[in-house]
């Protein structure tokens, strides 16, 4: 299959749209068009993780960390980034994340977390904006109607859950008058006419509109095709950052580390809690990666226990001295690759079993040492 495949899946289990305005998600190098048979998931695109994959024989090595998160206008080899891009291109790796796309979708890096944590029912800690979508209107002569459908469903309209190439038909009769430098496919210049139309609507998402309005243009039989623009009163929708669920059986504080240091990836840096060792632990908020800054959420949720990672001191005692619930730090990438698994099992459940895919058994978390 090509790489543009692979990405098809991806972007429709991890939307960019769901990604931070500050984050860089999606393909980082690599042709769409070349082939792939052998996807390599890590963590982070180090020198380590591409080499593994390089030896692998992999032709794409997915991560959730960007190679390129701030960007830059030189990337030579005599920088770490740029011997990773060097080698990456080289050995026609192709290279691409999903970041904080992945952490706010169904199937991503929370959801990984709060089953390998155990927790059942979970909602996100942190709602995502409600789901937008638009809807097109075009009116296309009757024997036009299904050739403008396909090229609207081929840009991405007309989706709705698990269906594709949804669309509302109704007819009429459109009048135009043709201008004397036009070059009506229908009628002639200077004459009006009427015109038995269907009139077709599809939905889209935001970030789908100048491709499908392209493909409109592209597959109308007019000059000048008449359409609506319509924006969509928001959806609710259940992503969103985190995940707060309960406990199959509460446990104390200290038990629950324990149990949490069995169910995670291991790593050097280990995991830690900070709270009363014999508090009861049965309802959980969990946020993969850096939590901090949602320390308030956490306590908002009427939690008893925080699983997240790269605390702060200060932060942190005050969160425990104003009442909020349990902290436990468990390292950022031993909370983050519990998704790695996963995600490789939904390609080959999506892509099929001629897709091999192989998880990096490499720590990529800074901390090695620990005395």
């Amino acid at each position: 299959m090509r790489l543009a495949d692979v990405i098809a899946v991806l972007d429709e289990l991890y939307p960019p749209a769901l990604a931070e305005s500050w984050d860089s998600v999606g393909l980082i190098s690599g042709d769409p068009d070349q082939p792939v048979r052998h996807v390599h998931l890590a963590l982070d695109p180090t020198a380590q993780t591409v080499a593994e994959a390089i030896a692998s024989g992999a032709d794409l090595l997915l991560t959730h960390h960007p190679l390129l998160l701030r960007g830059a206008s030189q990337i030579p080899s005599t920088t770490s980034k740029g011997q990773i891009l060097r080698a990456a291109i080289k050995n026609d790796l192709a290279l691409f994340n999903a970041h904080t796309n992945a952490d706010r979708a169904r199937d991503g890096v929370n959801d990984a977390l709060a089953d390998a944590v155990g927790l059942r029912d979970t909602t996100p800690l942190v709602p995502a904006n409600e789901l937008r979508l638009e809807k097109i209107v075009t009116f296309v002569p009757h024997d036009d109607a299904s050739k403008v459908i396909d090229a609207l469903a081929d840009a991405g309209a007309g989706a709705i859950g698990d269906y594709s190439r949804c669309a509302f038909l109704g007819t009429g009769v459109g009048t135009f008058t043709p201008g004397e430098a036009a070059n009506p496919a229908i009628g002639e210049r200077g004459r009006a006419e009427e015109v038995p139309e269907t009139r077709v609507e599809m939905v889209l998402e935001p970030r789908r509109r100048t491709a499908v309005i392209e493909a409109l243009r592209a597959a109308h039989p007019y000059e000048e095709p008449a359409f609506d623009l319509l924006a969509m009163v928001p959806l609710p929708t259940d992503q969103g950052l985190g995940r707060v669920g309960e406990l199959a059986t509460p446990m104390t504080l200290r038990t629950f580390t324990a149990h949490l240091a069995g169910a995670l990836p291991a790593a050097p840096v280990g995991i830690r809690a900070a709270g009363d060792p014999d508090r009861e632990i049965r309802r959980v908020a969990v946020l993969g990666g850096s939590g901090d800054s949602h320390l308030a959420d956490a306590a908002r949720a009427r939690v008893d226990a925080y699983v997240t990672a790269d605390l702060r001191h200060h932060p942190a005692s005050e969160h425990l001295a104003d009442g909020g619930p349990a902290l436990v730090d468990a390292g950022h990438w031993a909370t983050e690759s519990t998704w790695l698994p996963l995600v490789a099992r939904i390609l080959t459940e999506r892509l099929g079993p001629d897709l091999q895919t192989s998880v990096s058994e490499i720590c990529t978390d800074p901390w090695t040492v620990r005395a």
